[in-house]
């Protein structure tokens, strides 16, 4: 079946529903070697790669911008 879609929507549906799953995986087994014994190389890499997938998401499992620290700023309010 997967060959009958077009490489757009595989691509698509890699970004929206593959990376965000693995980053959350690749997460919980860094986070679960961690607390088993302490930071060490593994956990560090997977927590990269975890890092990684998040910043290359897309759609409504992935990680979101942090909001504007000054505010919404009002369109029809002239700047000073």
């Amino acid at each position: 079946m997967w060959a009958f879609f077009s490489a757009r929507l595989r691509t698509w549906l890699i970004l929206v529903v593959a990376a965000p799953v693995l980053g959350f995986v690749l997460g919980k087994v860094g986070d679960v070697i961690e607390s088993r014994s302490g930071p060490n190389s593994v956990s560090k890499v997977l927590h990269t790669g975890r890092r990684w997938l998040q910043r290359r998401s897309k759609g409504p499992l992935a990680s979101r911008a942090a909001a504007d620290p000054t505010g919404a700023r009002d369109a029809g309010t002239p700047a000073r």
